[in-house]
């Protein structure tokens, strides 16, 4: 089956592509089924970013979302330190899959103060489909996909093995990471050992942020065999993640952030000290996330056609600890089961169509451990059925499908001290989504593209039965269980030209999105419940409409210099509402990002493959906000600089190491994300700004040495 592949090549230099090394399954076969490159762009009429392993090399972040949150069209809600949650279009949490290992990453993800589990140092490449793809994962898929692509296998009768680590100079983030990995007569093997911490991170107006340290650790393994029949791998992982919490708590006088203490057994508050700042321990409160995974990844070649079969088991579990009486006992605590699904197969060629059928879904259990309550115990059950099928007439090339979901949910109900607490309630969501594209060759320069899509999401269990402060959030939330599913219509129009020194892409969209659902405040707090002086937020729904796009225009004048301008613009608007909740809360500020690229010549031999890359990120002013009940507020404009410097180190003509040298907003820039949580923290009374800033200054160093 011939492999296919839109991309939008992101501060990488073009190459061309060895299908032996570099091909992999991605994303939704009705348009994509992977190369990670652009020589294949012209063949598919949806829009995807690459971003290879040495644009992330060339950036310091602090985790894996936070690496590729300034492509074109992507943005993260954060949290603090080390949380970050992929948006795609505006539209994030369970409307965007993450796929890793080849399956969706299942960690409740309808939270805020948590990330994705997943260790940054084992991925190799992420792709980004921008755009509805319930045609391949069935519901949440709303916003598009992100496949976290792991380190490929090795070539027969090889062996690898690399360490790295890196150093942040702001929240002094120390990580290393262990890989080896190899292959043997067919049968591959591999381990990776990481760990990453962090103390406070600082701002110029906040100093250190008291709660904003974390801790992750990960360890992972695989085994396979690859024979003339096929494959079959076995991929399993272990995520420890202990972020603290950032409350923003101050002292009415000074300002200065305030920890809980115990004084003569009586709960109390006194300023944080320096130790409690530059601490890499954890204070109150915070949170520890496990998460294990094992996955069976099956290929059967049958004939001209093959068979793939991913089975796989997950078990998140998640605990929240708060009461400074009683430290290591967790008030919330979630364990989440997931069993994922998925079978297709791919038909042999027939009359020029390349045909894909197959089944998915998911099973899942979520169980409450704690003292503390935010959603009910339930049990989940959904699958899905597709077809897909795609042709080319020449210069044109075409592709389709059609699939049916169904997804049960099922909540438990709970008494608390006499009172219920959750009701019980049972519903079945079902949806019929669809896709069709074209793709149109005019010339070997020129493309044009455009597609029509149909997407299905289910209501998550936090928006059917939450009732309970969302810790981390500054929340207390509420749910509703009469909500109906999310179906959107999605249509992209783009194009693309590209000669010797310019390449130039333009990707447009319209979204309409029935009963999107989303969480606003409430003006008044509800009868009998304790809010711990939280703001109460219920989720409700109405008619959404979404259109925006990118633009990028890359100039290389000569081989070794790129320079790269983008531009992202989301317009999302409730219908048929009033202007102070017109506008859909969390929408991405406009962004222009430049980024310049060059290669240097190495003034000594033991240098190689040096560059230096300078960018520029505009984020625009936000004046289209959820005005209603105080729940947002405009958000200024802001720019940052960054810088980097890499190179190989060779000695005695072998590579010996690759060595980055980083500087991340050098004019220490104090400024607030418009997705940043931490927004809407209290008031600094000593200077009068609301809520907690962003990350200042940053320098870092990574090194990787090769072993083997």
């Amino acid at each position: 089956m011939p492999l296919s592949i839109s991309a939008q090549s992101v501060s990488t230099t073009s190459r061309d592509i060895d299908e032996e090394e570099d091909t992999c399954i991605v994303i939704s076969e009705v348009v994509v089924t992977g190369l990670t490159g652009s020589a294949k762009m012209k063949d598919t009429p949806m829009p995807i970013m690459v971003v290879g392993q040495r644009d992330m090399q060339n950036r310091a972040f602090s985790n894996i979302i936070d690496a590729v949150a300034s492509q074109p069209g992507v943005s993260q809600v954060t949290t603090g330190g080390g949380i970050s949650k992929p948006v795609i279009r505006g539209l994030g949490y369970n409307r965007v899959v993450v796929v890793n290992d080849n399956v969706r990453q299942e960690g409740q993800q309808w939270g805020d103060e948590h990330g994705v589990e997943v260790d940054a140092a084992g991925v190799s490449s992420v792709e980004i489909l921008k755009g509805p793809a319930s045609l391949r994962y069935g519901s949440d898929a709303l916003a598009g996909v992100m496949i976290l692509h792991p380190q490929r296998l090795m070539a027969p009768g090889t062996i690898d093995a690399n360490v790295s680590t890196e150093y942040q100079t702001n929240a002094g983030l120390f990580d290393y990471s262990l890989n080896m990995a190899g292959n043997h007569g067919g049968i591959d093997w591999g381990w990776r050992y990481s760990e990453k911490l962090a103390h406070a991170y600082k701002n110029k107006y906040d100093g250190y942020v008291l709660g904003s340290q974390f801790h992750e650790r990960a360890l992972s393994g695989l085994l396979g065999l690859r024979r003339s029949w096929g494959s079959s791998i076995l991929r399993l992982s272990y995520y420890n993640l202990v972020p603290g919490l950032v409350e923003g708590e101050r002292d009415e006088d000074t300002g200065e952030f305030v920890k809980p203490v115990l004084v003569d057994g009586e709960e109390d508050e006194v300023v944080a000290t320096r130790h409690d700042l530059k601490t890499y321990g954890h204070g109150m409160p915070y949170q520890r996330i496990n998460h294990y995974k094992a996955v069976s990844d099956n290929t059967f070649y049958l004939g001209d056609g093959s068979l793939r079969a991913v089975v796989a088991y997950q078990n998140n579990r998640r605990q929240e600890f708060e009461e400074i009486e009683s430290p290591n006992e967790s008030g919330l605590e979630l364990m989440l089961h997931t069993v994922n699904y998925d079978v297709h197969y791919n038909l042999p060629t027939i009359s020029g169509w390349q045909i894909v059928g197959g089944v998915g879904g998911m099973y899942q259990r979520s169980l409450n451990r704690g003292e503390e309550y935010l959603i009910p115990d339930y049990n989940l059950f959904d699958a899905g059925v597709f077809a897909t099928a795609g042709r080319s007439f020449g210069p044109m090339h075409l592709s389709g499908g059609l699939r049916f979901d169904n997804r049960h949910i099922n909540s438990h109900q709970l008494i608390e001290e006499g009172e219920e607490r959750f009701t019980q309630f049972s519903r079945d969501f079902s949806g019929l989504t669809g896709s069709v594209g074209l793709a149109y060759n005019v010339t070997p320069q020129i493309n044009l593209r455009a597609n029509l899509a149909r997407g299905f999401r289910a209501p998550n269990i936090s928006e059917l039965g939450s009732n309970g402060v969302h810790e981390g959030t500054l929340r207390y939330e509420m749910g509703n269980s009469q909500l109906k599913p999310e179906f959107s219509t999605q249509i992209d129009f783009g194009g693309d030209y590209s000669s010797d020194f310019l390449k130039v892409q333009l990707s447009l969209f319209t979204n309409f999105i029935s009963n999107y659902i989303f969480s606003h405040r409430l003006s008044e707090i509800p009868e009998g419940i304790d809010t711990e002086g939280n703001a109460v937020y219920q989720y409700d729904s109405g008619d959404a409409r979404l259109m925006g796009g990118e633009v990028l225009v890359e100039i290389h004048p000569w081989r070794s210099i790129h320079f790269e301008n983008t531009f992202s613009y989301v317009d999302a608007v409730q219908r048929h509402q009033p202007k102070d909740s017109r506008y859909l809360p969390f929408t991405p500020a406009p962004r222009w990002t430049s980024n310049l690229h060059v290669d240097l010549n190495s003034p000594v031999q033991w240098m190689r493959n040096l560059c230096v890359v300078a960018e520029m990120q505009c984020n625009l002013r936000q004046n289209h906000f959820y005005a209603a009940d105080n729940t947002e507020t405009a958000t200024p404009s802001y720019t940052i600089f960054s810088l980097s410097l890499s190179s190989d180190i060779h000695v005695g003509g072998r590579h010996a190491a690759t060595v980055t040298l980083l500087a991340d907003n050098i004019f220490n820039r104090a400024y607030q994300n418009h997705l940043s949580r931490l927004k809407y923290g209290a008031i600094n009374n000593r200077t009068g700004r609301m809520g907690v800033f962003n990350q200042g200054r940053n320098f870092g160093v990574k090194i990787s040495v090769p072993i083997l």
